[in-house]
């Protein structure tokens, strides 16, 4: 039965989010982390580190191939062999958070044989570091990787280089100069406003220089929202862009007549430098914090490890998984992943398809029999394969195939932008005829249209918009929710029904330890046995064991040689760890049992258990009026049961669903209002398929690149936190649109009956940003709580 959430959540002792009732830790990986930072004299880290960071997840007691690594740190040593210099490394790292995390990597790579010098670049998830050669014992790199990994850093290949590609780097760079254009054109505009007469020696020579100021902050500001406003307008969207830059190209072609006629009442370049500068700060604010989220995933994941091809005549050689023919015979290595189907060469074999059905219990296939593409090999031998088809054919293959998707606008920011628009040059044309008209004055009439435009710059959807979207998006990263896709606001208005994964997703990645208290009963030399036979080893069992033993005393493995019987267990010397009766004489009723010399020392049961929240976060979220269902690839009869304990109607549960068969069903019933959420390679085709999608795995680097967001933890509250904060962000929103609205009526309506001039509209517009900078603070107050 899923544990409800009720009694009062406690902050975690490591990350900060919050943890059940009465425990001090979110998850036992938390709680591992923690006792080692402080076994090592490291406890400095949480003085330093943000008071919410990401929680240790299932990735840091999981086996991970670093051979690549390994290849790399042979090639940096043979590059600089000649020279005498330290090879060096550029890596990614995934799960910086803090400055915190920046001072735990560099004590961790202190620590290791050979250390040289270590550079980590938390803006860019990069780290860079070199070593010695010439230490005994010498510098490993997966090693440090491995240790890395306990701490919960993943390291990957190099990405690339947030410093010349990343948005917000290309922004901060033109909000530099943008700021300081503006600065100097404020600096020539000024006398002018304190009483310069049009006859002073350098009145000419000052306007001149506001018009080359205004020029560049057209030129390097302007020239971002003008390039995207046509990009848009080619695509048939209507995009926040298209107004500002209707304001800034409407705002400078005025002042550039006023500059060419020397009308004043025409030159509005302060105003247009300063509210490119505005324009771009807002956007900055809205892209770095998506791009900080993205930053947090490894850019890059490693590339799969070759496959060894065996011919006929004995030859071995490497391949990558995508040369592969058919007839092929291959190996595959523990804990990775047949590419393509193929037949069992080897004898037996334990294989997991979770990933590809989401089948939870691992199987054993025998000689003769086919392997789908996408099982993990859980033995701890190389497994040996025919392939019988080629990649190219493999579903795998077309699972990992990228799919790409338009960006989303929002229904509301779009029927905003269009009225107005429509409003704007309604009212400047009828202005400036009526003027016209009256007067008979054009230049006058002119110069209203021009005050028309400048006064009606959009500041509120410029700058504050993405400020509340920049907070909102902050505001979930403490709640674990973290959103990678700038567009995912406006897809989360369409969702009406969220589609769940089961294992992985609404359960954890790996079963669940019945009785803990077991392992606590063990003694120190079996539980060091214990250690020894789970250690490395990919099988769900262990890992869930590895899990429950790294939350409290956790020995060192015992030394030995590990030995395994397929579809059985393993052995240690006298320890065996394994199906009920295999090594003992007790029932085989489906229980793991560790032996010694045949006695049992713990009989121990795992189940899989939805989330401690699923029963209570689903339900709110269907009082929110959101369908919930559930599409899994394991038995019907499971996901019927795990339906019935998280209180879902028989009809919304679907189990036997392949990948083809779960985007199908997205398809026939609705895949444009639905969040779906999985964690494998079998939900990839349902990804696509959905409008809205979102992951709470990130270390196997196959959904994660998919998913508008991810959220880490044990629980579901991200999810719903995700909702209520869109709700926010959605009333701030209505508020600021009320105050635009109002804020336009009256300084369009004093532009319209010429009341309007360069000074009036200079101190205008900074006001009015300013107050919706304030909306926007006290708006969004709500969404941190």
């Amino acid at each position: 039965m899923a544990r409800k959430a009720g009694a009062a959540e406690a902050a975690c002792k490591h990350c900060g989010s919050p943890s059940p009732a009465g425990s001090e830790f979110c998850c036992s990986g938390c709680a591992y982390v923690y006792r080692m930072i402080h076994e090592q004299g490291l406890d400095a880290y949480y003085q330093i580190k943000d008071d919410v960071t990401v929680p240790a997840d299932a990735a840091l007691g999981q086996s991970r191939d670093y051979s690549w690594l390994s290849s790399l740190q042979a090639e940096a040593e043979a590059q600089v062999a000649e020279s005498g210099r330290m090879p060096r490394l550029q890596l990614s790292v995934q799960g910086l958070s803090c400055a915190g995390c920046v001072w735990l990597i560099e004590r961790v790579f202190s620590k290791q044989a050979g250390a040289g010098r270590i550079e980590i670049n938390a803006q860019t998830g990069q780290v860079r570091l070199s070593w010695r050669t010439d230490t005994n014992p010498a510098f490993d790199a997966a090693d440090f990787a491995a240790t890395l990994q306990r701490f919960n850093y993943l390291l990957g290949p190099a990405g690339t280089d947030g410093a010349s590609s990343g948005e917000s780097r290309d922004l901060a760079k033109r909000i530099g100069l943008c700021g300081a254009f503006a600065m100097n054109v404020m600096l020539f505009t000024l006398p002018a406003y304190f009483g310069m007469e049009a006859s002073f020696t350098y009145a000419g020579l000052f306007n001149t220089l506001s018009l080359g100021f205004g020029t560049l902050s057209l030129l390097a500001g302007g020239g971002y929202f003008l390039t995207r406003a046509v990009r848009a307008l080619r695509e048939g969207v209507m995009h926040i862009d298209l107004p500002i830059a209707v304001g800034i190209l409407g705002a400078y072609l005025g002042s550039f007549y006023g500059w060419v006629t020397g009308q004043e009442a025409y030159t509005y370049f302060d105003f247009v430098a300063g509210f490119i500068l505005l324009m771009l700060v807002g956007r900055w604010a809205q892209v770095a914090a998506v791009e900080r989220n993205q930053r947090r995933l490894l850019q890059q994941q490693p590339t799969p490890p070759r496959l060894r091809v065996y011919g006929d005549d004995g030859a071995v050689k490497e391949l990558r998984p995508d040369e592969l023919k058919t007839g092929q015979t291959f190996g595959v290595g523990m804990g990775q992943t047949v590419p393509v189907e193929a037949k069992l060469a080897t004898a037996e074999a334990d294989l997991n398809l979770a990933w590809i059905n989401g089948e939870a219990e691992p199987r054993v296939f025998r000689a003769g029999q086919t392997v789908p593409a996408g099982a993990q090999n859980v033995g701890r031998g190389e497994v040996r394969l025919t392939a019988t088809q080629d990649w190219a054919q493999s579903m795998l293959s077309e699972l990992l195939e990228p799919v790409e998707r338009k960006n989303e606008g929002e229904r509301l920011i779009e029927r905003v932008i269009q009225g107005y628009l429509i409003a704007i040059f309604v009212i400047a044309t009828l202005a400036g005829l009526g003027w016209w008209w009256a007067t008979g004055d054009g230049l006058h009439a002119g110069a209203i249209v021009t005050a028309v435009l400048v006064v009606s710059c959009p500041c509120a959807l410029g700058l504050a918009f993405p400020l509340a979207d920049e907070m909102a998006t902050v505001a979930l990263r403490k709640r674990g929710m973290f959103v990678r896709a700038g567009d995912l606001w406006g897809r989360l208005q369409y969702v009406r029904k969220v589609v769940f994964d089961k294992t992985g997703t609404l359960t954890l990645e790996n079963p669940v330890l019945v009785e803990r208290e077991a392992l606590d009963r063990l003694s120190r030399n079996a539980r060091a046995a214990l250690h020894a036979l789970v250690r490395d080893n990919p099988h769900p069992v262990s890992r869930a064991l590895m899990e429950a033993l790294v939350a409290g005393d956790l020995p060192p493995a015992m030394e030995g040689q590990i030995t395994e019987t397929v579809g059985q267990g393993v052995s240690l010397g006298e320890w065996s760890l394994g199906r009920a009766g295999w090594r003992d004489s007790g029932a085989a009723d489906g229980a793991t049992v560790l032996t010694r010399n045949g006695e049992v020392m713990a009989r121990l049961h795992f189940r899989d258990e939805a989330r401690r929240d699923a029963t209570v976060e689903i339900q709110r979220l269907r009082e929110r009026g959101l369908d919930t269902f559930i599409l899994s690839g394991d038995e019907t009869s499971k996901v019927a049961a795990m339906a019935r304990e998280l209180g879902l109607p028989p009809d919304n549960a679907y189990g036997n669903q392949s990948p083809q068969a779960k985007a199908a069903w997205l398809l026939e019933h609705g895949a444009q209002d639905a969040l779906m959420l999985g964690d494998g390679a079998n939900d990839s085709l349902a990804f696509d398929a959905a409008r809205c999608r979102g992951t709470p795995v990130i270390h196997r680097g196959v959904l994660a690149e998919k998913a508008d967001f991810y959220y880490l933890g044990q629980g579901l509250g991200g999810l719903r936190a995700l909702f209520e904060v869109n709700d926010v962000r959605r009333r701030t929103h209505w508020v600021l649109l009320v105050f635009m609205i109002a804020y336009n009526v009256t300084a369009v309506g004093l532009a319209v009956t010429g009341h309007m001039n360069p000074l009036f509209a200079a101190v205008l517009m900074p006001l009015s940003s300013l107050a919706t900078l304030v909306i926007v603070g006290i708006g969004m107050r709500r969404a941190w709580h």
